[in-house]
């Protein structure tokens, strides 16, 4: 081995190295991998400009379905009894009637259960069809039943147990569990209220409401604010799901500031708020022309991904990467400048060439 020999061998391998992949080391996207907009070709991802055309085109296909009118035409209806529920009837000037068993039973167990058949047992009348009916219609039969054994009966009926009509929230809370239907109507967000949300995991722009077989996405700060303060009441048999927040996600990566996941509790998150959380480019090392938008494709085989390019170097760039919305799963991928990729690839190549030198000079040391 000599030095010429050695030097030879240091270009041979820069050239074989920047001929192989033309950039430098680490993540890059390539244009074989691109096919540009309204070309064809087989390209895994289609390459499209942001523009405030793109941007009007994105938002109305992205216009949020407008809630069914049924959902809000749910009137509150007055309770009815069913089984499961703990009565307690008051019988005013007879405690013997209003607590049978004593003084000593207080609470539930003073109550009357309404059993499997729909009924329930109280003194002298005997028993006494309780489920369907409403507490003013059970009050008004258990008077005239005990007409018959007191003279002009007092009777008060109330719930102690609501045990009958129920609905259900799980997900992000911080209690899963199924909610009572009281005299009280009871309102989707009293319901998300009651169960305790986990306010770092819960995602309240996608709620699912499932009735009657149906399920409906909706968004409680839409609910608030576009529809004018109607209430969404519950039925019994609701269904509510809470999603987390993890799978409300996007990935900001490449020459910014702080990397990483990030999620978003609101219904949008624009690609500035995106970039902003990674605390803004690398203004040494970063491309202003290379910030990408990596969306996934549902069917890589039938579909190539969409990569959408903002080119952020003027300043103007960022009123359109405001309005340019993102979606969960999105990748924000922002390029190394040219010089910074030499740099790298320099940086790598150093080693190399120190060993060969090393080995060269050894061998030249060694033949003297």
């Amino acid at each position: 081995m000599n030095i010429k020999l050695t030097c030879s061998a240091v270009a041979l391998l820069a050239t074989a190295t920047l001929s192989g992949c033309m950039l430098a080391p680490g993540q890059h996207l390539r244009h074989s991998d691109i096919k540009p907009e309204g070309s064809g070709g087989n390209g895994r991802m289609e390459l499209l400009s942001i523009t405030p055309k793109l941007i009007a085109m994105e938002n109305a296909s992205r216009a949020e379905a407008i809630l069914p009118a049924e959902l809000f035409d749910t009137v509150p209806q007055p309770y009815t009894v069913g089984i499961g529920d703990v009565l307690y009837v008051t019988v005013w000037d007879h405690p013997e009637l209003t607590v049978p068993a004593g003084s000593q039973q207080t609470g539930a167990l003073a109550g009357r259960l309404v059993q499997s058949d729909g009924q329930m047992f109280y003194p002298y009348i005997g028993k006494v069809e309780a489920a369907g009916q409403t507490p003013a219609q059970l009050r008004e039969e258990i008077s005239r039943r005990l007409a018959r054994f007191i003279e002009s009966p007092q009777v008060d009926v109330s719930v102690l147990t609501y045990g009958s009509q129920r609905v259900w929230v799980t997900g992000a809370a911080e209690r899963s569990s199924p909610i009572a239907l009281g005299i009280s109507p009871l309102t989707l967000s009293d319901a998300i209220s009651q169960t305790g949300l986990n306010s770092t995991a819960a995602d309240l722009s996608g709620v699912r409401l499932s009735r009657d077989g149906v399920t409906y996405t909706i968004n409680l700060e839409t609910l608030a604010t576009q529809y004018g303060g109607r209430q969404l009441f519950l039925r019994d048999g609701d269904s509510i799901f809470v999603p987390y927040l993890d799978r409300k996600e996007i990935f900001v990566v490449g020459e910014v500031n702080q990397p990483g996941a990030f999620s978003f509790r609101t219904s949008e998150v624009s690609l500035n708020q995106a970039l902003g959380r990674a605390r803004g480019l690398l203004q040494a090392t970063a491309d202003g022309n290379a910030v990408y938008v990596i969306r996934g494709s549902t069917d890589l085989m039938a579909e190539p991904s969409t990569v959408y390019q903002l080119e952020a170097r003027s300043p103007a760039a960022l009123a359109v990467g405001s309005q340019f919305m993102l979606e969960p799963g999105d990748v924000v991928f922002v390029g190394a400048a040219g010089v910074t990729r030499w740099n790298r690839l320099i940086n790598q190549l150093l080693p190399f060439t120190n060993i060969l030198y090393t080995a060269a000079r050894t061998e030249t040391e060694i033949g003297n």
